[in-house]
């Protein structure tokens, strides 16, 4: 039986153009997290299973890839690097007083049958601030989220921000059982508030937190939405939770990034864990978010370390989805490929080191002397190669731009 050596559903190679594009992507997104202070952390790709279990938060846990180690420890594949990060730096940061900010890049893992067409495997890029439970940070990782989109050619996206708190205590004051409240929580999330009104005339619900629920399609929008959360606020936590994203908005004017910053009441967190502001930045070409973040004030607590945190995840796959729909180009390192002959051997290796010297990449290609120069052009095109010099045995060079097709011939000794 001949074996296929395809992938399992649900990952892929990524390779030439496209696996370019991504490490210039996370090198350009990189580059604006250190520009902020933030600092590198690997962490490992699978954990002990308790890093991830259910009361952590993070994703379910029929959707971890579990498995064994010789001992017989439960292991499974990180869905998340976030609790991955708070458990590093609970045991590495733990009697450091001041703020840590670090930044990762890795790949996440979940099996989830219900993902028709999406990845299982995705790669993701963020940061985490710990150690501070201030607007100041808030306003930072939402400022930086919009710098690093900018950075990478996106200019119409928007970052959505709501608080834990504010719907929280919407759900409190209607008094909601368990499953109601998950119910009602996956109606708000599909913005089925036909089903949410249905559910809530079902229960003895005050009039005033009925229109407060009706009232939540309505709570997104600019600064002027957080007005009318004010006088939709069941009570002081809320309150406190819509004055908080009015003094994080007045930060994020100071960093010139509020055109890109709209507000979102019924946001509900996809993490369990999260505690404060959560966030998501969408843009065109992709039907999800391309960042996701929000404030984790517990986390650490699970690992021994009680202090506030705040962070982010900007997810690769989805941002490559977007930049190509909205035919961004990034502009990643040009290929140069330089085709000789066992005659042009030495000038071939000459140029190719003078090349390299200079910063420029370059392949080199043996050909047979009487093979023609098309089939290296369709080469250097599946490959994404930029610019041929292909050597002939008269001493002359023919310069082949590969995107044009335009040809330049000059004496191969004006280039030595």
């Amino acid at each position: 039986m001949e074996q296929k050596l395809h992938t399992p559903e649900g990952v892929r190679d990524i390779y030439n153009k496209e696996c370019e594009t991504k490490l210039t992507l996370q090198k350009k997104l990189n580059t604006v997290l250190h520009l902020y202070g933030y600092r590198d952390i690997q962490t490992p790709t699978f954990e002990y299973y308790d890093v991830f279990r259910e009361e952590i938060g993070s994703t379910s846990t029929q959707e971890l890839y579990k498995f064994f180690d010789r001992e017989g420890n439960i292991l499974a594949l990180r869905p998340d690097i976030t609790p991955s990060v708070a458990r590093a730096a609970a045991t590495l940061f733990e009697s450091e007083d001041l703020p840590i900010r670090l930044c990762y890049a890795g790949n996440t893992f979940i099996n989830h049958s219900s993902y028709q067409g999406r990845l299982k495997e995705n790669t993701q890029l963020g940061a985490e601030l710990i150690g501070l439970d201030t607007i100041e940070a808030d306003a930072e990782l939402i400022a930086m989220v919009v710098d690093g989109l900018k950075k990478v050619g996106l200019t119409e996206f928007q970052v959505n921000i709501g608080h834990v708190d504010f719907i929280q205590s919407l759900m409190n004051a209607a008094d909601l059982n368990e499953e109601e409240t998950k119910e009602i929580r996956e109606l708000i999330t599909n913005r089925n508030y036909f089903g949410v009104d249905e559910l809530l005339d079902s229960r003895k619900v005050k009039e005033t937190v009925k229109e407060a629920f009706h009232i939540l399609p309505e709570l997104a929008g600019g600064e002027e939405v957080l007005e009318k959360a004010l006088l939709a606020a069941p009570d002081l936590t809320a309150r406190l939770a819509v004055t908080r994203l009015q003094h994080i908005y007045h930060l994020l004017k100071l960093y010139g990034a509020e055109e890109h910053v709209t507000f979102d009441l019924s946001m509900i967190g996809s993490y369990g864990y999260y505690t404060g502001i959560i966030f998501r930045a969408y843009t065109y070409g992709t039907g999800d978010a391309v960042v996701r973040g929000g404030r984790y004030d517990h986390l650490l607590e699970k690992f021994g370390k009680s202090t506030p945190s705040i962070g982010f995840a900007i997810i690769l796959d989805e941002l490559m989805s977007a930049l190509s729909r909205q035919r961004i180009s990034v502009d990643t390192i040009h290929q140069n490929l330089i085709v000789y002959t066992e005659a042009t051997e030495e000038e071939a290796i000459s140029l190719a080191c003078s090349f390299r010297n200079k910063g420029r990449c370059i392949e080199l290609l043996k050909r047979e002397i009487e093979e023609e120069r098309e089939p290296y052009e369709e080469y250097a095109k599946r490959a994404g190669i930029s610019a041929m010099l292909f050597l002939r045995d008269d001493q002359k060079i023919e310069m082949v731009n590969i995107q044009t097709g335009e040809v330049k011939t000059a004496d191969l000794k004006n280039l030595n």
